[in-house]
């Protein structure tokens, strides 16, 4: 990724951190399973060297997932199935299950701690909300935004300064690429999305409607400018429109509403004691490693033998270069 500006990468972190402890079985001497742990070290280690960014922020989901957007229905991420992993954990009990998932991912966060990477972890808060105030906020308007994540949801807040990278995709998405890969400008995605719906949130959208209709039906949608519910609505007021799909739309426009209000986050789902605190971070942000503690607290686990050439190079580039 060659470019001139300042790059901050902004890691999406459960979403990263889930995927090694669904696959990866790997266990210490004690046999505690720590394939999370591994994974997530790994993959940072691989993205840092890919995307070289001059800043790393991380951001996890809040314990107890989004209370504003529960509020705005009741049934958003209702439920999903128990989660299962890709490797013998006969002997475990769901509840040692979960309990050894929070376990590792708290490891992670000690981990870093110790390192120059800010983190954030706000109550009640999901991670979404977080990256979207952090891409918008003035200390990085100049930078270039790499946000890392496998999520959809993140391809609304893309523009000139800001891609998704997608390490499971293996893709780098920037704006052109999305209006070609799905005929919907990122402006316009959380609309689009709102009409699909999307399952894994468990919100439904307009019957029989995916990206690839909306695309077709409302190929306006692709243009460098914002439409909203209402624009949608005109649209299927055409009497040239006759196809169900039209109908369908204007018979769901209460639903839409209801997603495109949990789905978009040009508005983010923060508090202001929220905003402040992460706020106060960038402003008090001072980077350090401390590498004894880190390989203290990873040799403890099990996971010192874990690649972290390419990261530790770039805590003390990043050290370097605020004190300078």
């Amino acid at each position: 990724m060659e470019n001139m500006m300042k790059r901050v990468m902004i890691v999406d972190a459960f979403n990263q951190f889930i995927r090694g402890y669904i696959v990866d079985p790997s266990k210490n001497p004690n046999g505690q399973p720590i394939g999370g742990m591994r994974t997530f070290i790994n993959i940072m280690n691989k993205i840092t060297r890919e995307i070289s960014p001059d800043m790393i922020v991380v951001v996890w989901d809040g314990k107890g997932g989004s209370k504003k957007r529960r509020s705005m229905n009741k049934n958003y991420k209702a439920g999903r199935k128990p989660l299962r992993v890709n490797w013998n954990s006969d002997e475990m009990t769901p509840q040692d299950t979960d309990n050894n998932k929070l376990w590792q991912q708290l490891r992670v966060v000690e981990y870093l701690n110790q390192t120059p990477i800010v983190q954030f972890m706000e109550p009640e808060v999901e991670a979404d909300d977080v990256i979207s105030y952090i891409k918008n906020t003035s200390m990085f308007s100049d930078w270039q935004k790499v946000i890392v994540s496998a999520d959809k949801d993140f391809i609304q807040l893309l523009d000139d300064k800001t891609l998704l990278f997608r390490p499971i995709q293996k893709e780098v998405l920037n704006t052109n690429m999305v209006v070609e890969k799905f005929g919907i400008h990122p402006k316009n995605f959380a609309l689009a999305r709102a009409m699909a719906g999307d399952p894994s949130d468990n919100l439904p959208g307009v019957p029989r409607v995916g990206l690839g209709t909306v695309a077709k039906r409302f190929s306006f949608l692709k243009e460098d400018r914002d439409y909203f519910i209402a624009d949608i609505i005109h649209e299927c007021d055409q009497p040239s429109n006759k196809l169900k799909i039209y109908t369908s739309v204007l018979e769901s426009e209460k639903l839409i509403e209801e997603n495109y209000n949990i789905m978009q986050l040009s508005s983010p789902c923060l508090s202001p004691q929220s905003k402040n605190r992460i706020d106060e971070t960038f402003e008090e942000f001072s980077p350090s490693y401390n590498q004894t503690e880190m390989r203290k607290l990873m040799l403890q686990d099990g996971v010192l033998t874990v690649n972290m050439q390419d990261l530790e190079q770039k805590f003390n580039d990043i050290i370097t270069s605020f004190s300078e």
